[in-house]
């Protein structure tokens, strides 16, 4: 990463774009420490990430991965396991903002059932939904997804990021996507090649310039016309 400059305020959305291998999970893991950043260079409300301990800092970062680890034991208990205490509500609350909750009241056990291995029982677009509503219920001040919604279709797409919009309307929000559906929306949305901010803007900013993000908008539209039409 190289001349990476940006700010996002509180409520804001940021998306952030780019090939494969151009330094958007590393950017999100130096955030969350995984890899620590240089002293004075990343700061939330002021404060360097590295004067504060670990779980203080991670106590307020709800990071979704594409692929989020799933354990063997109940629905449930992954959906909570940032709290493992919380009510049945909030579960059930999550999972539908998660789009998720219409495949859980099919299970003869709900959200009692008992996940495989690695959450094998479930389907992939079923695994990263569970992630996803461990990340709503946690319900922290930053929320990180990191393609979390690859694995589904456009239109649940479409409605878990219409529920990101409305219950996280005063908290920030981090959306890192190869699908330009998922993160149109945000507020200011960054293009990272080869570790560097090569764009940057609104997505009617970026669609107005020749650059990276037009290009991969015009891929992206060019093979949903051709799934549409085979």
């Amino acid at each position: 990463l190289r001349d990476i400059s940006l700010s996002v305020a509180p409520g804001k959305t940021l998306g952030i774009i780019g090939k494969t291998g151009s330094g958007k999970t590393t950017l999100v893991k130096l955030l969350l420490r995984i890899y620590d950043p240089p002293e004075g260079t990343i700061f939330i409300n002021g404060q360097d990430i590295r004067d504060v301990t670990l779980q203080s800092l991670r106590d307020q970062i709800a990071y979704v991965p594409q692929d989020g680890f799933l354990f063997s034991t109940t629905l449930r208990d992954n959906i909570a396991f940032s709290d493992r205490s919380a009510p049945y509500e909030k579960v059930e609350l999550a999972s539908k903002q998660a789009q998720l909750y219409h495949n859980v009241i099919e299970f003869p056990d709900r959200f009692e059932t008992k996940l495989g291995e690695r959450g094998i029982t479930l389907s992939g677009g079923q695994r990263q939904r569970t992630s996803l509503a461990r990340g709503f219920i946690k319900n922290a001040p930053i929320l990180i997804l990191d393609d979390s919604v690859s694995a589904v279709d456009a239109v649940t797409e479409t409605n878990i990021i219409n529920n990101l919009r409305e219950t996280r309307a005063d908290k920030t929000t981090i959306i890192i996507a190869h699908r330009i559906s998922a993160l149109k929306h945000a507020d200011e949305i960054i293009v990272l090649d080869e570790g560097r901010i090569v764009q940057r803007g609104t997505h009617e900013q970026l669609m107005a310039e020749d650059g990276l993000y037009a290009s991969l908008y015009s891929i992206q539209e060019e093979g949903t016309r051709y799934a549409e039409g085979n």
